[in-house]
C-alpha cells in the first residue's frame, strides 16, 4: 500500500495522539506499517490481530481514508459527531484562534460559534 507524504503524516499524528482511542490508533498502525513495507503476517503478529483484520483495515482505509478506520459498533448508539467534524474540532483546539477574533484561546462556546459561522457546521457542541 502506497501513501502520500500527507497521508503518512496524518496517520503518524493519529497513532501518536493521546486523544485517539487505542483501537483506532492500532488500525492506523496497520495501514502505516503496511505502507512502510512490513509484511501483513508480521503486522498481525506484532499487534495481536488476525490476517483478515489486517486486510480489513487496509481495505477500509483505501476506500474511505481516515474515516474508514472508525469502527462499526454492532448494536451501538449512532455517533453524535461525524469523524470529519471531530477531526476538525481537534485540529482547531491545537491552534490559536484567528487574530481578528481577539481571543487568546478557544473556549467551548467560542469554538462552536467559530465552526458554525466560518465553516457552516451545525450545532456540534451542546453548551
Amino acid at each position: 500500500m502506497e501513501l502520500s507524504v500527507e497521508q503518512a503524516a496524518d496517520l503518524r499524528e493519529l497513532v501518536n495522539s493521546r486523544d485517539v482511542p487505542a483501537d483506532i490508533a492500532m488500525r492506523g498502525r496497520i495501514v502505516l506499517w503496511s505502507s512502510e513495507g512490513h509484511q501483513r503476517k508480521d503486522i498481525a503478529e506484532l499487534l495481536g490481530v488476525s490476517l483478515p483484520t489486517v486486510d480489513r483495515w487496509k481495505r477500509r482505509y483505501a476506500n474511505h481514508g481516515l474515516a474508514g478506520l472508525e469502527g462499526d459498533l454492532p448494536g451501538g448508539a449512532r455517533e453524535q459527531v461525524p469523524a470529519r467534524v471531530r477531526a476538525r474540532v481537534i485540529a482547531l483546539t491545537r491552534m490559536s484562534p484567528p487574530v481578528e477574533s481577539g481571543l487568546s484561546h478557544w473556549s467551548t462556546r467560542t469554538l462552536a460559534d467559530h465552526l458554525k459561522r466560518r465553516e457552516g457546521a451545525v450545532t456540534l457542541l451542546r453548551v
